[in-house]
């Protein structure tokens, strides 16, 4: 369960999941009868949860790239501090750009990976309303990303390699940020990520939008949840520009390419993480679980190139990507 979430919560369903709603009601209805009755209730709820799983592999075998993008921004998906607490130990938040401000919307600091020093640092949207309204919804501005600049360095320094987890639908666009150079801030942690000589990973967990996702992912490997999703824009932006009509955003998200699959299709990340039947809030212990085997495998292959071997992969990592033809 999701450590900010209470157990007896109940789910929270998207419209796509409609049809299972009923029957996750059902079973509630039924864990609370008399245990006294005739009817057998377990027996009855075994089969409710074994028709509810089956509804489940049926919707989730053809999910739309809409569908997914609203997966990655699910109400209860589990965030940068829900994978810490699960995946880490021994870990210490580090404040404050040293120049500015601390920025809530990034969450950063050392921690121990499987009993190694690393260095983590990820986008944080906050659990509710108060939580959410302090992080921004998981939008930095300029000061979270030269925070991430500042542990960045510090973790080369020491020679720690460098975890990123990317949540956000991107960037904060107000005047403040605005004012205190947002662009800057993103170009510059894109210059010290390519020239860092220590391992650096990153991975989606949720949303990856624009600049603001590309700040913590210039990475020697990139992954990505099975239902997260990694795009220059998000799908409302998209549609508003190109038709002038926010509605049309489930048609923008097929033409997007955003979804895990179709970026592991061109190249532009390394692997896919796979998570719990219904999507990481499910089974918020299991998803860690998947992403906790993908990164010690990552982690263990990077540690034994050099410093100038993981400066030159990352850099021909992203000098690969795309093609021109000369007229």
């Amino acid at each position: 369960m999701n450590d900010n979430v209470t157990p007896s919560a109940p789910l929270e369903f998207l419209d796509f999941e409609k049809p299972i709603v009923e029957l996750e009601a059902k079973i509630e209805e039924l864990r609370h009868l008399d245990s006294g009755t005739a009817i057998n209730i377990n027996d009855e709820i075994g089969r409710l949860q074994s028709r509810g799983q089956e509804l489940l592999r049926d919707i989730f075998s053809s999910l739309t790239s809409w569908q997914i993008a609203q997966l990655s921004r699910h109400p209860r998906r589990p965030h940068t501090i829900d994978y810490i607490a699960r995946l880490f130990t021994d870990f210490e938040e580090l404040h404050g750009d040293r120049g500015y401000a601390d920025d809530p919307a990034v969450v950063g600091g050392i921690a121990r990976f499987a009993d190694r020093p690393v260095m983590v640092i990820g986008h944080e949207k906050g659990s509710g309303t108060q939580d959410k309204l302090r992080r921004n919804f998981g939008m930095p501005r300029p000061e979270g990303y030269r925070k991430a600049r500042r542990l960045m360095r510090l973790a080369d320094r020491f020679g720690i390699p460098i975890l990123t987890f990317t949540d956000t639908p991107g960037a904060y666009p107000g005047v403040c940020a605005e004012q205190r150079n947002q662009s800057e801030a993103i170009a510059g942690n894109l210059a010290v990520m390519a020239e860092l000589g220590v391992p650096i990973i990153a991975t989606i967990i949720g949303e990856g939008g624009s600049g603001g996702a590309l700040a913590l992912g210039l990475a020697n490997r990139v992954f990505m949840q099975e239902y997260s999703t990694f795009s220059v824009i998000s799908p409302e932006g998209c549609a508003s520009i190109l038709w002038k009509d926010t509605g049309k955003a489930r048609q923008a998200a097929e033409v997007l390419g955003l979804t895990a699959t179709q970026l592991k299709k061109y190249g532009l990340i390394d692997g896919i993480v796979s998570e719990p039947l219904g999507g990481a809030h499910r089974d918020v212990d299991a998803a860690a679980r998947s992403l906790k085997e993908c990164l010690l495998a990552a982690l263990g292959y990077l540690l034994d190139k050099s410093r100038e071997e993981l400066r030159a992969e990352r850099r021909l990592r992203y000098r690969g990507f795309g093609f021109f033809k000369e007229a």
